[in-house]
């Protein structure tokens, strides 16, 4: 296995301080570098907190910054941040108007945010809302729920931007909550993630193979497929994510493909191209799009669609001012 790294014991935190050393203009480390918050504060607005484990860059830390987040935690590779990280990021974000924790819908993940909310819950108001995006959970029927994956970063955009506008934490709640029958998300990967400190791959395809409804975290999806031409895949893709979204009637749509970390832009523009035209042909009207590597899964060469029917109060959330390491526009 080759990496750019020194030892996989050291990697995150190495990986953490170039990337705050290289966006100092947006972010800075919070007290004991629990968390990595905004440079600049707003007083008196709520405070939009999320994180989960490295091997996502740029998701969180990316999207720390005005019109987004104001603080995330770096867990290890794939593990959820700490409690204690949590409470820090509480701690140094507040500023008088409380605390929205956008968390994704793992076991670690929520019960460690759900912890440091009880924790804290004399000091802030603290309220959270859960992204479950993805169908493939769903579509098993194991009990687990369907997992937060890329659309994380729509919830995180949307509601990032209404708390730059002063929104309050209920309101924000209500509008988290309202988001999520809305958006649906499922991966496809050629590849499966090389984890540095085992040194393998969560799981092998040969050349002739794909795997179809993969996780952020290496997991592997619910069947494995003879590798096809982009249509045929990005069209069985767009076919699950119709077939689950709660339809809304004059809804307007955003299309984002995402790399899953080992996927060129080339060809994620070539699988946008696919995505519009089959979402397009089904009657629905795509007003916004997002294209890159944003939510990622270590070197998994693999991406995903994401589709989200957003109301005009949304849409001009979403196209509001935002300045982060990995989003930036209107500013």
């Amino acid at each position: 296995m080759k990496k750019f790294m020194n030892t996989a014991d050291t990697m995150v935190t190495e990986s953490v301080e170039g990337f705050v050393r290289a966006h100092a203009e947006f972010v800075v480390f919070g007290a004991e570098r629990k968390c990595i918050r905004r440079r600049h504060l707003t007083p008196g607005k709520v405070a939009v907190i999320s994180g989960g484990g490295a091997g996502h860059e740029p998701m969180h830390i990316g999207f720390v910054g005005r019109g987004m987040l104001d603080a995330a935690c770096v867990g290890h590779i794939f593990t959820s941040p700490t409690p204690s990280q949590i409470i820090g990021a509480i701690e140094e974000a507040d500023t008088g108007a409380g605390c929205l924790l956008v968390v994704k819908n793992y076991d670690g993940d929520v019960m460690n945010f759900e912890m440091a909310a009880e924790m804290v819950a004399a000091r802030h108001r603290i309220e959270m809302v859960i992204v479950s995006d993805d169908i493939e959970t769903a579509r098993v029927g194991d009990g687990r729920g369907r997992r937060g994956v890329a659309g994380t970063l729509v919830v995180e955009r949307i509601l990032g931007a209404a708390a730059e506008q002063g929104m309050s934490l209920d309101r924000l709640k209500s509008l988290g909550e309202g988001l999520s029958p809305k958006i649906r998300s499922m991966g496809v990967a050629l590849t499966g993630v090389t984890v540095p400190h085992t040194q393998r791959t969560t799981f092998s395809l040969s050349a002739t193979e794909m795997e179809m409804g993969v996780g952020i975290h290496g997991e592997p999806g619910h069947s494995r497929k003879p590798f096809s031409a982009a249509d045929t895949i990005v069209r069985y893709l767009c076919e699950a994510i119709a077939g689950d979204i709660a339809s809304q009637p004059n809804a307007k749509a955003l299309l984002f493909v995402n790399g899953l970390g080992g996927t060129p832009p080339a060809e994620l523009y070539v699988a946008y191209d696919a995505a519009r035209r089959f979402i397009e042909n089904g009657g629905i009207q795509i007003e916004r799009s997002l294209v890159g590597t944003y939510v990622t899964s270590l070197d998994m060469q693999g991406l995903s669609v994401t589709l989200a029917l957003l109301s005009d109060e949304e849409l001009a959330l979403w196209d509001s001012p935002v300045a982060t390491a990995a989003l930036r526009w209107g500013c």
